[in-house]
């Protein structure tokens, strides 16, 4: 009977087929290649720096340069002074190589007794170690930088709160071409040149209409206009850099400035671009306009090798020392 079957099968044009007791599995899905695990970018220097919140204990140093570099043995200005208060102490920016201290302490105590000035109100100087705050400065890395506000300190204490929201004047016109007379005075070119009269101070900092009135008023006492240079976004403070010198440290020195006061071709170069400026530009098309200039972070590879060492050292804690009057 099974041959009949079978028979009968070929004759309508089947082919029989052995059916096993024990049918083969089906071939497995090939597994997934693995991921190749890759590195993590290292952090930021930016973000190395920041995160330290005491200065580093070693002997002071300011290594590399004003816009690459870092701070060891960096030590911290205090909130108080006989002349001075520090301004925005929860960004933690008032540390800053001994010899940086110390100027900001001789210039404050001159100010109140030469120049009229109650007192300083000190702005950012470094964070603990130095090293890159970008976006909120470019320089301030090696300690060797501060800033000054072009406010009076008040005859009175400030509060914390008041030093994280009180504002700086703004000392210039609306169009930005020349000082604000209501809050521009005098006192404020004598302590400029003040700063400047200093000779471990290289340079200092203040938007070309400020640099133009300093020439107005110099008169024929006008060698320390030389370094008093023009730059952008000082309308509400002015800024000291420290030369560096061979016993600061293995920082790399900045040109020093022309031997002419600046008051000429100079300063006319910041006025052109300053009334380019003025002028309304035409809107372009969006598919047209340029591209903003992308700004690139600094890596650890960036700056100096003696860096790595400031970020490893242990911490020196600040302790404020008590207050002596500092000499003019």
């Amino acid at each position: 009977m099974h041959i009949v079957r079978f028979a009968t099968f070929a004759a309508i044009g089947l082919t029989a087929v052995t059916v096993s007791a024990n049918p083969p599995l089906p071939s497995p899905k090939p597994l997934p290649v693995a991921k190749r695990v890759t590195k993590l970018p290292e952090p930021r220097a930016t973000t190395l720096f920041r995160a330290e919140q005491f200065g580093a204990a070693l002997e002071p140093a300011a290594f590399g340069f004003y816009t690459r570099g870092c701070l060891a043995g960096g030590v911290k200005l205090e909130e108080d002074g006989p002349a001075w208060q520090a301004m925005r102490l929860s960004r933690n920016r008032h540390w800053a190589h001994p010899s940086t201290i110390r100027l900001v302490k001789k210039l404050a105590a001159s100010a109140k007794r030469y120049d009229g000035w109650n007192g300083l109100l000190v702005g950012d100087l470094s964070m603990p170690r130095g090293g890159p705050m970008w976006p909120s400065h470019s320089s301030h890395q090696t300690g060797l930088d501060a800033d000054i506000w072009l406010t009076e300190m008040p005859d009175r204490r400030l509060s914390r709160k008041e030093r994280e929201n009180m504002s700086a004047v703004f000392m210039l016109t609306k169009d930005h071409l020349a000082v604000n007379r209501a809050v521009w005075t005098d006192n404020h070119a004598r302590l400029i040149k003040r700063a400047a009269s200093f000779r471990e101070v290289q340079r200092i900092l203040v938007h070309p209409a400020i640099k133009k009135e300093l020439c107005r008023v110099a008169g024929s006492d006008r060698g320390w206009l030389a370094k008093v240079r023009p730059v952008w976004g000082h309308n509400y403070h002015f800024h000291i850099r420290l030369r560096c010198t061979p016993g600061l440290g293995a920082c790399r020195p900045q040109k020093e400035p022309q031997n002419d006061d600046g008051c000429s071709a100079e300063l006319d170069k910041w006025y052109t671009r300053l009334h380019a400026r003025l002028k309304p530009k035409p809107k372009q098309p969006a598919g047209q306009r340029a591209k903003p200039r992308e700004r690139r972070w600094l890596e650890m590879a960036d700056l100096p090798a003696q860096c790595k060492t400031v970020l490893s050292a242990a911490g020196k804690v600040a302790v404020p020392s008590p207050q002596r009057a500092v000499r003019p």
